[in-house]
């Protein structure tokens, strides 16, 4: 495991505590399918990509740290610079890891640790899941660690990109089953995307039949 301070620890451990009673106060927050998280070593984690709330909504339903990847135009701002700092996220470019995030990116993953992308690159324009940019895949190659595919649905009603703030929505988030470094050896590029591509929106489309179903029933 990658070693940090305790204050590092301890910051995580706070904000994590203080986003999921705010996640259960204003968004009613549920969180399906916990047991598939690997309980220990490198996870690749791969989720659709709703609003600005989703790096929090992903961490928040994880027990275990999560790394982050964030574009390096947001380390020129200088509270945001300090917050991601304080979370060990690794910068990339406009155009993707690069080659100094994909190094960091392996190195922690070969560490033990888990690692959130988002591979659709941009957030949605309609709620629903967009298509997956196949930049991950080496990542998940070469760090030899379960590819684990995460979907998110009501953070667009809160949040649409075209707004400034978030507002009051219920959401879900749920996991599907993860591919393992042996299952992703048998697929080549163009079968591998499209499994995860498949296991995110199977795992969306049954999320949002549930959160519907929740709004209608008043739960």
């Amino acid at each position: 495991m990658v070693q940090r301070s305790l204050s590092k620890r301890l910051w995580y451990d706070f904000l994590r505590v203080v986003f999921r009673l705010i996640g259960v106060a204003f968004f009613r927050i549920r969180v399906f399918n916990r047991q598939l998280i690997p309980q220990s070593g490198g996870a690749l984690i791969v989720s659709n990509h709703q609003s600005h709330l989703d790096p929090i909504l992903v961490g928040m339903a994880f027990n275990r740290r999560l790394n982050y990847v964030a574009r390096d135009t947001l380390f020129g701002f200088a509270p945001f610079r300090w917050l991601i700092y304080s979370l060990d996220a690794i910068p990339i470019d406009r155009e993707g890891i690069g080659l100094g995030g994909l190094k960091e990116s392996l190195r922690r993953l070969k560490a033990g640790e888990m690692l959130l992308i988002f591979p659709e690159g941009t957030r949605t324009r309609d709620g629903n899941v967009g298509e997956l940019k196949p930049g991950f895949l080496a990542l998940a190659r070469r760090s030899k660690v379960p590819l684990l595919p995460v979907a998110i649905d009501g953070a667009f009603d809160s949040w649409p990109k075209w707004n400034m703030l978030p507002g009051v929505a219920v959401i879900h988030v749920g996991l599907a089953k993860p591919l393992s470094p042996a299952e992703m050896s048998q697929l080549d590029d163009e079968h591998l995307l499209a499994e995860v591509d498949r296991r995110i929106r199977q795992c969306h489309a049954v999320i949002r039949n549930g959160r519907l179903r929740s709004l209608r029933a008043g739960i």
